[in-house]
C-alpha cells in the first residue's frame, strides 16, 4: 500500500502504473459473453442494440462536461470514481439479470466511461510534460493500449472455462472483483494537478484572446488549486469554453479530433463479434475464442504503435484501406462458411483489420495531444470521445435496423466501409508529428490555423 501513496519516481515508474491501470480496466471475462448473456435472457438483437445505445448515450451526454471537470479538479480522483462505478455495473447485472437491470448497469458504466475518457490521457501527458519527456507519450500509450488488449485476450480466453465451471454467475462476479482491483491501480496513478494555474484560468475571461483558443499557457505551469466553490465553478466554465473553442476552431486540432473519433468510434462493431461468430455456426465457447482472435489483432497493433508513429499519413491511409478490404472480406467469409475452417479464416482477416485500426487510432491520439496547445487538454480530448460516441451510436442504430433485413455477416461487412472512409480522410486530417510538419504551422496566423475544412 505504500507504493500506492508514493508518486512515480520517473518515466519508467509512470509507465508501469499506467500499464497496470489500463491493463486491469478490461481484464473482464464478461466481455466475451455479455452479448450472448443478454440473448440467453430473452433479449432480441434490437433490445441488445438499445442497451448498447443507452451505454453510448450516457457517455455521450457526459463526455465533454466530465472532460472540463477533469481540467478543474484532481484527475486521479475522477479515475478512482470511474473504477468504482464500473464494478457497480457488473454487480447490477448479476443481481438483476433483466432488461431493466442490464440497462441500469449500462447507465452506470456510461458514467464511468465518460469520467475516464480524456482524463487518463491528459493526466499522463501533463505529467510527462512536467518531467520534460512528452516525446515518450506515443510509446506509453501504445504499451497501455497493448496491456488493455492483452488482458482482454486473457479475460476472453478465461471466459470459456469460467463459464463451464460456474456459468454466467462466476463470469460476472470475477469481473466485479477485477473492477475492485482496477480501483487500486487508479490510486497508484500520479496526482499531478491540472497544468494551468488558477490565476491563468481566471484571466481567460478578462484578457482579449490572441487567437481562437485564447491565451497559450506554458505546459506544466502548475499552481495549487483553490477549494473555493466559486473559484471551482469559474474555472470549470473557463475550461469548458476554452477546450471547446480549441477543438472547434483550430483546424489542426479539429481534424485530429474528428479522425480520432472516427477511428475509435467505429470499433463499436466489436460488440457484435460474438453474435457474428454464433451466426457462422460457432458454439458459445468457440465464439469467445474467435473474439479472442480479434483482440490479438488489436493487441499487436497497439504494441507496434510506438514504432509506427513515425509513418507518413499516406502510409497510414494505405494501411487503413487494406484493413477495410480485409474486414469486409472476413465478415462475408463468416456468413458463407460451410465449416469451422472458413469461420476462423474470416476472423483472422477481421483481427488483422482490427489491429490496423487500433494502431492508427493510437497514432492519431498521440498526434492530437501534440497538436493541443491550450490549457483544457482533457476537455479537447473529451470532444473527440464525444464524437466517437456519436459514431458508435450510428453503428448500433445501423445494426439494429439492418439486421431486420440482412444477415449479421452482411451487416458487419457493410460497417467495414467506414475504414475505407477513414483511409480517404487520413492524408489531410491526421495532425503532423511534433517537431516536423507542426513546426511549419506553429507561427501561422489565426486565419491560417483556424479556418474551415
Amino acid at each position: 500500500m505504500a507504493w500506492l501513496r508514493r508518486e512515480p519516481t520517473g518515466v519508467g515508474d509512470l509507465t508501469v502504473r499506467a500499464v497496470l491501470f489500463k491493463g486491469t480496466r478490461d481484464l473482464l471475462p464478461i466481455y466475451a459473453l455479455y452479448g450472448v448473456l443478454f440473448a440467453d435472457h430473452g433479449l432480441s438483437t434490437a433490445q441488445i442494440s438499445l442497451l448498447l445505445a443507452i451505454w453510448s448515450v450516457t457517455a455521450f451526454l457526459l463526455e465533454v462536461p466530465s472532460g472540463a471537470w477533469a481540467d478543474t479538479v484532481p484527475r486521479r480522483r475522477l479515475l478512482v470514481l470511474s473504477c468504482v462505478l464500473q464494478a457497480a455495473c457488473f454487480t447490477l447485472w448479476m443481481l438483476v439479470p433483466s432488461f431493466a437491470g442490464f440497462a441500469l448497469g449500462f447507465l452506470v458504466w456510461g458514467i464511468a466511461s465518460a469520467l475516464e475518457s480524456g482524463t487518463f490521457e491528459a493526466l499522463i501527458y501533463d505529467d510527462l510534460v512536467a518531467r520534460g519527456a512528452p516525446s515518450t507519450y506515443p510509446r506509453i500509450m501504445g504499451w497501455t493500449r497493448g496491456a488493455q488488449e492483452s488482458t482482454v485476450l486473457v479475460a476472453i480466453i478465461a471466459a470459456a472455462p469460467l463459464f463451464a465451471i460456474g456459468g454466467y454467475a462466476l463470469v460476472g462476479w470475477v469481473s466485479v472483483g477485477v473492477g475492485l482491483l482496477h480501483t487500486l491501480t487508479a490510486l497508484a496513478l500520479p496526482s499531478a494537478p491540472v497544468a494551468i494555474s488558477a490565476t491563468a484560468v481566471d484571466d481567460l475571461e478578462d484578457e482579449p484572446a490572441p487567437g481562437p483558443v485564447g491565451p497559450h499557457v506554458k505546459p506544466g505551469a502548475v499552481a495549487p488549486q483553490s477549494s473555493s466553490p466559486g473559484s471551482t465553478s469559474s474555472r470549470y466554465l473557463a475550461m469548458l469554453k476554452t477546450g471547446l473553442a480549441e477543438a472547434l476552431h483550430v483546424r489542426r486540432v479539429r481534424r485530429g479530433v474528428l479522425l480520432g473519433a472516427l477511428l475509435y468510434g467505429v470499433t463499436a462493431f466489436d460488440e457484435y463479434f460474438g453474435l457474428l461468430a454464433v451466426s457462422g455456426g460457432a458454439s458459445t465457447s468457440t465464439s469467445a475464442l474467435l473474439v479472442g482472435v480479434t483482440v490479438a489483432g488489436s493487441l499487436i497493433g497497439s504494441l507496434l504503435a510506438g514504432r509506427t508513429e513515425v509513418v507518413s499519413s499516406r502510409t497510414l491511409a494505405i494501411a487503413l484501406f487494406v484493413a477495410g478490404i480485409l474486414f469486409i472480406a472476413g465478415a462475408l467469409a463468416v456468413g458463407v462458411a460451410a465449416g469451422p475452417a472458413l469461420v476462423w479464416v474470416g476472423f483472422v482477416g477481421i483481427g488483422i483489420a482490427y489491429g490496423i485500426d487500433f494502431n492508427a487510432e493510437v497514432i492519431a491520439g498521440a498526434r492530437l495531444q501534440d497538436a493541443i496547445e491550450g490549457p483544457a487538454r482533457a476537455t479537447v480530448t473529451s470532444v473527440s470521445g464525444l464524437l466517437s460516441e456519436i459514431v458508435a451510436l450510428g453503428v448500433f442504430a445501423f445494426v439494429a435496423a439492418a439486421t431486420q433485413w440482412l444477415a449479421m455477416s452482411t451487416t458487419i461487412a457493410l460497417l467495414g466501409s467506414v475504414l475505407l472512409v477513414a483511409a480517404a480522410l487520413t492524408p489531410t486530417w491526421l495532425p503532423p508529428r511534433h517537431g516536423t510538419e507542426r513546426g511549419r504551422t506553429e507561427n501561422a496566423t489565426p486565419e491560417q490555423g483556424g479556418d474551415s475544412g
